[in-house]
């Protein structure tokens, strides 16, 4: 029986980060993997996260915004 590949997808949270979920690999600039335990993760996109690549949540505190207008 034919199994279907694992489905991705990237949820961009408003003036929150990038909600990754399936089979992805994370990599550094230069090439060297990201350690990760789940396949559902937070990506920090306000760049104040102490555990870059990963959102901890820092974009409240500092009241990161995603959208200029707002």
């Amino acid at each position: 029986m034919d199994q279907d590949p694992p489905e991705s997808s990237i949820v961009v949270c408003p003036d929150g980060p990038l909600i990754v979920r399936g089979d992805f690999e994370i990599v550094t600039p230069s090439g060297e993997p990201v350690p990760r335990e789940r396949k559902t993760v937070a990506l920090c996109r306000c760049g104040a996260s102490a555990i870059k690549p990963y959102c901890d949540g820092t974009h409240k505190m500092i009241k990161f915004r995603t959208d200029p207008r707002g």
